[in-house]
């Protein structure tokens, strides 16, 4: 049965596999330096997977098929990184992986969830927006906000445009 599970030491290589698959989209679009970007550390997912903020929606043989894993950034959860593998696309797998953040994020007591992402991508910005998130204006970010979009751009990602969102928690079905 497929399903969603907290992630294990043993899943880590396996979403770094799923990361590197999932950025491949991104170079039909021109997008190559995001498709070629290399996927989070292990020792960067083992931080999430030790603060018991990383989750995987395992398939029928129990691996991995796709992830999230949650920061808190301004007192919000704060969806670092969330991919499926490609070949599970159209599943809505990403969506109940968020919508599990969510319950983990109400169930802490906090107001909201946010998120980084490319405004013109349509499996990003828009697909959040549909999701419920709504774009933070620029004056509006909150100063961790601010430091996580400026090390962004930093790595290069303010190539193409780029947004921050966030959904409200007590709005969140």
């Amino acid at each position: 049965m497929q399903m969603i599970r907290p992630a294990a030491e043993a899943d880590l290589p396996a979403l770094q596999e799923i990361e590197r698959a999932a950025g491949q989209p991104f170079a039909t679009i021109g997008m190559t330096a995001v498709a070629d970007d290399d996927p989070p550390t292990l020792e960067r997912l083992r931080e999430f997977l030790d603060a018991g903020r990383a989750w995987v929606w395992a398939d029928d043989a129990d691996r991995p098929i796709g992830y999230l894993v949650l920061g808190i950034i301004d007192g919000n959860a704060h969806i670092e990184q969330v991919s499926v593998h490609p070949d599970h696309a159209g599943r809505r797998i990403g969506k109940q992986l968020i919508e599990c953040a969510a319950r983990w994020a109400k169930a802490q007591g906090m107001r909201a969830i946010t998120l980084t992402t490319f405004t013109d991508v349509p499996w990003n910005g828009p697909y959040y927006e549909r999701l419920g998130f709504r774009y933070i204006p620029v004056t509006a970010e909150a100063p961790e906000m601010r430091a996580v979009r400026a090390a962004e751009a930093e790595h290069g990602l303010e190539r193409w445009p780029r947004t921050a969102m966030r959904a409200e928690l007590t709005n969140w079905s």
